[in-house]
């Protein structure tokens, strides 16, 4: 097997292009929120945007902002500044590049400094965030993320207001636990629903106007449709050859993720479906000459989205489904009641995918693994994220004995690019490859289970 890399074998949907456009004018836009008039918020973890959206508020999402720059090759500055103050580079780059721009945005309200703080371009995008208003966090289960807002905090001086949800991690290892079932987890999203209330109260305090709640209930029925549009859009990459791929509902994420919820939103995943749909009825398929079909466990690589989807194309490896799309955003519409949408929310919360015991991320995982027949998973060990990271041998194991399904293990990262090692995921791709083809020319549609190798696990 031999891959060609002479020609662009990835065929990105187009629509995706109008996405990156609204994604670009939302920033924008925050960019000049103070100047307009409303407050800020910065937050971090799960989609609290509706809350803020019905708040009149503007808002940052620091996981969104930090994969922006990194998308855009721009991480750079945020990163050096965040190590000059003293953030260790093993760190979540996620929060190592937000924090290098909390620093950055208070450094331009005050005199240049020696070092790369004082030296940095302030026309630069890491620096043009405006400064918080207040901080909320609602991260569920990462360490790092339920202290990323506090820290933030204290490089702001604690002098900025800060309020924290709290997340019951859901092990599911009561009798009744299921996914979206049982006493842990009717219990856990009632508390979350409970402290979303209170929220509501600090944002009253902190606009000094009653919360409207019709606006709440405005913004999650768009966001609720939008939902749903994107689910349907995914059981059709189910097809074989597969429309669209992970790589493309990649570029989604940020839109259904923290834009706010109007009927540009509904349009926007309106506007993917139909193109996924027209490509099922004319033929056209997201990798030319689809041989191989993958599932990608692990949070983006962001400084490689398009390096990444060429890279398989090469190979003929459609990548069909993965954990950081078919089990967040917005994953379980049919949750949200839009007329008391707190506890949709609330759960919604929980089920971040970093939030689950082995029970419930093995039956996800294979779930998806047998619906979009799944040949092979390519495990990214993402550096800086012990939390997406620390099941992942466990589910090798479980897809290798149950499904017979062979995996790969390489190391890169969410937002700095300095941890990926090119030839290591080039030459595991290319084993795991070949054993898929040794084993259907066995007649095996899947490696047998005894079989079945999982490259660079040790």
């Amino acid at each position: 097997m031999t891959a060609t890399t002479t020609a662009d074998r990835s065929n990105r949907l187009a629509i995706t292009r109008v996405g990156g456009q609204m994604i670009a004018d939302y920033w924008e836009d925050l960019f000049v929120a103070r100047e307009q008039g409303r407050k800020i918020v910065w937050y971090n973890g799960g989609a609290l945007n509706p809350m803020f959206q019905a708040a009149g508020l503007a808002w940052c999402h620091g996981e969104a902002f930090a994969a922006r720059l990194a998308a855009q090759h721009l991480e750079g500055p945020a990163q050096l500044a965040g190590a000059e103050y003293g953030y260790n580079a093993e760190l979540c780059s996620y929060s190592r590049t937000h924090l290098g721009c909390a620093v950055l945005t208070l450094q331009g309200t005050k005199e240049p400094e020696s070092g790369v703080v004082g030296l940095h371009d302030r026309a630069d995008l890491a620096s043009r965030l405006p400064a918080p208003d207040f901080f909320v966090n609602n991260y569920a289960g990462c360490s790092t993320g339920q202290q990323w807002d506090e820290v933030s905090f204290r490089v702001f001086g604690k002098q900025v207001p800060i309020f924290n949800v709290s997340h019951p991690f859901l092990w599911g290892n009561k009798p009744d636990a299921g996914y979206l079932s049982g006493e842990e987890w009717e219990s856990a999203s009632k508390y979350v629903r409970d402290q979303l209330v209170e929220l509501i109260g600090f944002l009253e305090a902190q606009v000094g106007r009653p919360f409207d709640y019709d606006r709440l209930s405005e913004s999650m029925t768009y966001i609720k449709r939008a939902a749903e549009l994107r689910r349907e859009g995914l059981d059709l990459c189910k097809a074989t050859p597969a429309p669209a791929t992970f790589w493309d509902w990649i570029a989604c994420v940020a839109p259904i993720n923290f834009l706010p919820g109007n009927q540009a939103l509904v349009d926007y995943f309106q506007g993917v479906k139909d193109e996924i749909q027209d490509r099922l009825a004319t033929g056209v398929s997201g990798v030319q000459d689809e041989r191989y079909r993958l599932y990608f466990d692990g949070i983006m690589n962001w400084n490689k989205l398009g390096f990444l989807a060429r890279k398989f194309a090469d190979h003929g490896a459609a990548v069909v489904a993965g954990r950081y799309i078919q089990n967040a955003f917005w994953q379980e519409p049919q949750l949200i009641d839009t007329s008391d949408p707190l506890l949709g929310m609330a759960q919604h919360y929980l089920l971040c995918p970093t939030n689950h015991g082995n029970k419930t991320l093995e039956y996800l995982t294979l779930r998806d693994c047998r619906e979009y027949d799944v040949d092979g998973i390519v495990f990214h060990s993402t550096r800086t994220c012990r939390a997406f990271t620390g099941p992942q041998r466990l589910l090798a194991k479980a897809a290798r004995d149950q499904l017979g399904i062979p995996s790969i293990f390489f190391e890169g990262d969410v937002a700095d690019a300095s941890f990926y090692k090119e030839e290591i995921l080039d030459s595991r791709l290319v084993a795991m490859l070949e054993a898929i083809d040794i084993a259907r020319e066995r007649g095996d549609h899947k490696l047998a289970g005894a079989g079945a190798t999982v490259v660079g696990s040790s």
